[in-house]
């Protein structure tokens, strides 16, 4: 296990490229696997979760290649995936084992899926009941992982109502519905990142996208093609905050995914009077990509309009830190989905602002943090071995007078392997040990 030591730092500048987004990146490799032909990848990311997605994929049979962030995936065809030798190992990754559910429930074969141990506390019910219901056969711990999928069903077309607005439980069930007899739809309560969406039309496969509703219908194939994948907002998230709370400041993160199912932390930062400029706002692949410069500012609290909580959900530790450093009250509500992320982001956050001496109150679906000082002398904090946690209270020492310790950043490598590195380069100044 180990450790960051955070040290004030007051200034921050620089052009920053972030690392590819991990949702395009998992799609990538499972999109292309399903594929005929050559995929090609550039700017994959190389993170841990990411990365358990390509081995599962090897596992099943598909020749997949990496140089750097440059991947080649030779596609098998939407039938032409093999039974894995042994269990597929998706280590802290909730995207890959909920996606794949919906991919590997529709196979000639047995497989089991499992996790670590902050996944497999994670609940699947959410993909296994729609999934139940389009007749798969899936066995779980308690509704959580290991997950055992038996083979040789014949998926049938569903409507699915969206209980909670969920990118990854969509995705599920629109890649169950690649195998599934007639046309199965999607109903979201809000809008959520639409990138298996965008993706699938990519490769040649037609998704209706009518509101709130996508539908696909079964059958069809997928064509290889090329894939850019832009810098990921959720880990650009930690330098918008990072810029925008340091004393001084002025960076520009380069070539940044601008999806509009992803830009909430935007649009939250700029309502709390973050001074954030978007520039070279251009289309790869049909992803929007920009450049966004972030100097200092003086930021006020505000209650967060819940349309944007979705957009958003995995930006708030790094939001809770702009909150904690703005001149009164933030609020945010309809926010349950993040007590079940890799940890209970809520009560986890709210804990480690404590110790930082933040006035907070935990709310069933979310939290009041009353903006203030970080004085406490000493802090060390634990973050569950929750990459975001980690991450986003490293970045809360630009405003602190003493280091701070958090404890149990292993996961950091998870989606943002070179976080240190990028940080210092900017002037941050933090150790792992």
């Amino acid at each position: 296990m180990s450790k960051f030591i955070a040290s004030p730092a007051t200034t921050l500048s620089g052009n920053l490229k972030v690392p590819g987004d991990k949702s395009i990146s998992h799609r990538s490799i499972m999109l292309g696997s399903l594929a005929k032909g050559v995929t090609k990848v550039a700017g994959f990311l190389e993170g841990e979760d990411a990365l358990s997605t390509l081995k599962a994929f090897q596992a099943m049979g598909v020749k997949i290649e990496r140089n750097g962030d440059n991947v080649t995936i030779h596609g098998v065809g939407i039938n032409g995936l093999k039974k894995p030798e042994k269990p597929l190992d998706l280590g802290n990754s909730g995207t890959s084992i909920r996606l794949m559910s919906g991919i590997l429930a529709a196979q000639a074969f047995d497989c089991e899926l499992v996790g670590d141990e902050s996944l497999s506390k994670r609940p699947m019910g959410r993909v296994i009941d729609p999934l139940t219901a389009m007749g798969a056969v899936i066995k779980s711990n308690d509704g959580k992982p290991p997950l055992k999928i038996t083979g040789g069903q014949t998926l049938k077309a569903i409507n699915y109502d969206l209980p909670v607005a969920s990118a990854q439980v969509k995705s599920c069930v629109l890649l169950a519905g690649l195998y599934a007899q007639g046309t199965t739809c999607v109903t979201e309560p809000a809008p959520t990142r639409d990138h298996t969406e965008r993706m699938l039309k990519g490769l040649g496969y037609e998704v209706n996208v009518a509101n709130s509703q996508m539908c696909l219908t079964g059958g069809g194939e997928l064509t290889a093609t090329q894939i850019q994948v832009p810098s990921d907002i959720s880990s650009s998230a930690f330098f918008m905050v990072a810029a925008a709370i340091a004393p001084k400041a002025d960076i520009t993160l380069t070539g940044v995914n601008v999806n509009p199912t992803r830009t909430g932390v935007i649009d939250i930062l700029k309502l709390m009077g973050a001074d954030l400029t978007l520039s070279n706002q251009r289309e790869i692949g049909g992803e929007l990509l920009a450049d966004i410069r972030v100097q200092s500012s003086v930021l006020k609290g505000i209650n967060i309009p819940q349309a944007l909580v979705p957009l958003a959900i995995d930006e708030f530790p790094a939001v809770f830190i702009a909150a904690s450093c703005a001149q009164g009250e933030t609020v945010l509500t309809g926010a349950r989905e993040l007590r079940v992320k890799e940890s209970d982001r809520i009560q986890v956050m709210a804990d480690g602002l404590d110790i930082l001496g933040i006035e907070n109150q935990v709310l069933e679906d979310g939290i009041k943090i009353q903006g203030g000082t970080f004085k406490k002398p000493t802090a060390i904090i634990e973050s569950h071995h929750d990459h975001r946690i980690s991450m986003a209270f490293a970045v809360a020492s630009l405003r602190c007078n003493h280091p701070i310790e958090i404890n149990g950043v292993d996961n950091v490598m998870t989606s943002f392997p070179n976080f240190v590195e990028l940080a210092n380069s900017a002037g941050m100044d933090i150790v792992e040990v």
